[in-house]
């Protein structure tokens, strides 16, 4: 996709919660909010690619009218990119957070936010269902209080919930009520247990969307937590031309089936599931064939999340340094001359063929810990290390 789709949103990287799982537990870097100012020339870079009569990286000059006719002179549709609320922090915390919804959805896309809910007050609940706000994210680690409080140190469940349960009683009656409502769930062996009770009480907050993530450990401690590490050694075995494969069509999941699909699946075998791989890797950017950016609470244009802050993390239980890789910064530049920036065309074409060396499922040279260079002589920034490039981990 070559046209900005989706923009993430940092408006602070400061948290009222200190979890486990947080980047921010291995990380020294000043905090921070963004200016409204900055965050109105995402706004006005949007809106000029949209006054042009195309979105940024692409034209659109003709859309189909009643009856499949191409006409020239009929209403463009709604050109705007959907904003996402989230990154290193608490958006709600952002004392402009209602006004940079209101102004988002003011352009005429969806406007989606993520929140640990601590901060969604009745007030709160309010105006963001009145700014426009089409989906409402909410981080959940656990299903009871003590799991919960055990992850999200700060937090507390029972209030979490009654915030969430308040928010949906809020909302215009509708046949779809909005804003939707999502949970974010980070999967890890002390929480894992809780999921089937987290998606009933889902069902009773009235969440129509649930995204399941893996832990990315940012801790030597939380490498323990991980529950990927036979998936990621599988990759390059199953993905062996020599491995024999085996397609399965889709199922019914049962007594009959669960324990029989659970041994094929562990059988050292390459796995077709109707018609998706589970064996090979993925080598695929979400964000970048979903045209995404991420701007900074300071302004900073980004390809992706991931390279937006300079971070540690842990693969194969070895520390691996993560540089930023920044284009520039919307407060110098516009949107759309980011956007086209030769460096920042130049690394998403390279992320789209995707020929780095294999140091997510490799671990082998000290390359691997970091994105500086790997062995098949890409320099700053490689991504074979990405989890998010092999569906390990993964971002609403």
């Amino acid at each position: 996709m070559m046209h900005l789709a989706k923009v993430y949103i940092e408006p602070t990287n400061y948290c009222n919660l200190n979890c486990r799982t947080c980047m921010r537990n291995a990380w020294d870097e000043p905090l921070g909010y963004m200016p409204l100012a900055v965050f109105r020339q995402v706004l006005a870079g949007v809106r000029e690619s949209g006054d042009q009569g195309g979105t940024i990286g692409g034209v659109i000059d003709r859309v189909t009218a009643p009856g499949g006719i191409l006409s020239p002179s009929a209403p463009l549709p709604s050109l705007a990119p959907t904003f996402f609320f989230g990154g290193i922090g608490e958006p709600l915390a952002h004392a402009d957070i209602l006004t940079m919804v209101a102004e988002a959805k003011a352009l005429g896309g969806n406007v989606e936010l993520i929140t640990n809910g601590t901060l969604l007050t009745e007030e709160m609940s309010r105006r963001l269902i009145g700014a426009g706000l089409d989906r409402l994210w909410v981080s959940l680690d656990g299903a009871r209080a003590e799991s919960y409080a055990d992850v999200r140190l700060g937090g507390a469940l029972p209030e979490v919930l009654a915030n969430m349960l308040r928010f949906r009683g809020l909302r215009p009656p509708a046949h779809r009520p909005l804003p939707q409502i999502g949970i974010a769930f980070v999967a890890m062996k002390r929480n894992i247990a809780d999921l089937p009770a987290l998606l009933r009480i889902g069902n009773k907050l009235g969440a129509t969307r649930f995204m399941v993530t893996n832990l990315l450990p940012h801790t030597a401690e939380m490498c323990d937590e991980i529950l990927y590490a036979h998936a990621m050694s599988d990759i390059s075995y199953l993905a062996s031309p020599w491995v024999p494969h085996i397609s399965l069509p889709r199922l019914d999941i049962g007594d009959r089936t669960a324990g029989v699909l659970y041994d094929v699946l562990r059988s050292h075998r390459n796995v077709t599931f109707a018609g998706n791989n589970l064996g090979s890797a993925s080598d695929r950017c979400p964000f970048i064939e979903d045209g995404a950016a991420a701007v900074g609470w300071d302004g900073s244009f980004s390809p992706c999340l991931p390279l937006l802050h300079d971070h540690l993390s842990y693969l194969e239980g070895r520390p691996r340094h993560s540089r930023r890789f920044v284009v520039g910064n919307v407060a110098e530049r516009s949107l759309s001359e980011l956007w086209h920036a030769p460096q920042h065309l130049a690394f998403r074409e390279k992320v789209a063929h995707f020929s780095f060396s294999p140091c997510a499922y490799c671990g082998g040279c000290e390359r691997s810990l970091s994105n500086e260079e790997d062995c098949f002589g890409n320099a700053f920034p490689t991504c074979g290390g990405c989890l998010w490039a092999q569906g390990i981990i993964q971002c609403p």
